[in-house]
């Protein structure tokens, strides 16, 4: 089953935050953060557990105008947790906006206009993602995501890339110019916007390595076995520019 189908989704981020869970419950929260500077195990998982409930009040009001993100990013009061006060958190936080999501239907507000509840069901599983990743290398740890769940982590940035805000009055556009990932990704520089699509094509730059460290590269997480190929300078525009909504959203 394609991780698109949304019916999926909401497993996904249960199972992403048990295994964040079992990752720091035993560690201790004032661990830094490298990937997340100045931010602590502690932080990290109040911004995790924020976001998850910042989607449900989204999802369970049914939210057509912006909702107060102050749960996500004012964390400045979270640098003395306790491990085994967080877990359980964690876990009811996803378990509630699980359950607001499967029981919304129809547009709610999302930073980019009205959409449908599985750009929330993703975003919120791409935070959990991510942010695991980040608990991994702050402790030392191994960090391993199913290639489907990665793939489709790599579609959302690939999405997020396409919008007016990424590429207008940028430089990016140009005759000949695009990036593959992979030979199984291309996103088409060429014309008036950038155009992205499954399969092979020219481009000015390539990108290959596990699908799972494409995810970490793209958000700028260490990736050690990825290798680029042609013309750096636009990987790294697009980069920059690609991830212009995490610089907005004030995010790590």
């Amino acid at each position: 089953m394609s991780l698109s189908s949304y019916d999926r989704m909401p497993a996904e981020i249960i199972g992403q935050t048990e295994l964040l869970r079992s990752l720091i419950k035993n560690a201790d929260m004032k661990t830094p953060v490298p990937t997340c500077p100045g931010w602590c195990l502690g932080q990290l998982a109040r911004h995790v557990g924020g976001v998850h409930r910042w989607i449900e009040t989204v999802a369970a009001t049914r939210a057509v105008e912006p909702v107060s993100d102050e749960l996500v990013n004012d964390l400045d009061g979270y640098t003395d947790e306790v491990a085994g006060e967080l877990d359980p958190w964690l876990g009811e936080g996803a378990e509630r906006l699980v359950e607001a999501l499967r029981g919304t239907e129809g547009p709610l507000w999302t930073p980019q206009g009205l959409d449908t509840p599985a750009f929330w069901a993703r975003r919120a599983l791409y935070e959990t993602v991510l942010h695991r990743a980040d608990a991994a290398l702050a402790l030392g740890a191994g960090f391993q995501v199913d290639d489907e769940v990665a793939a489709e982590g790599l579609e959302e940035w690939l999405g997020f890339s396409c919008v007016p805000e990424a590429y207008e009055g940028h430089g990016l556009l140009g005759p000949g110019r695009g990036l593959s990932f992979n030979d199984e990704w291309l996103v088409d520089l060429g014309g008036d916007a950038p155009v992205w699509r499954r399969g092979q094509g020219d481009a000015s730059v390539t990108v290959r390595g596990p699908v799972s460290e494409l995810l970490l590269f793209v958000y700028r997480r260490p990736a050690p076995n990825i290798v680029v190929s042609g013309d750096s300078a636009l990987l790294e525009l697009w980069l920059e520019r690609s991830g212009f909504w995490l610089e907005a959203e004030d995010d790590h």
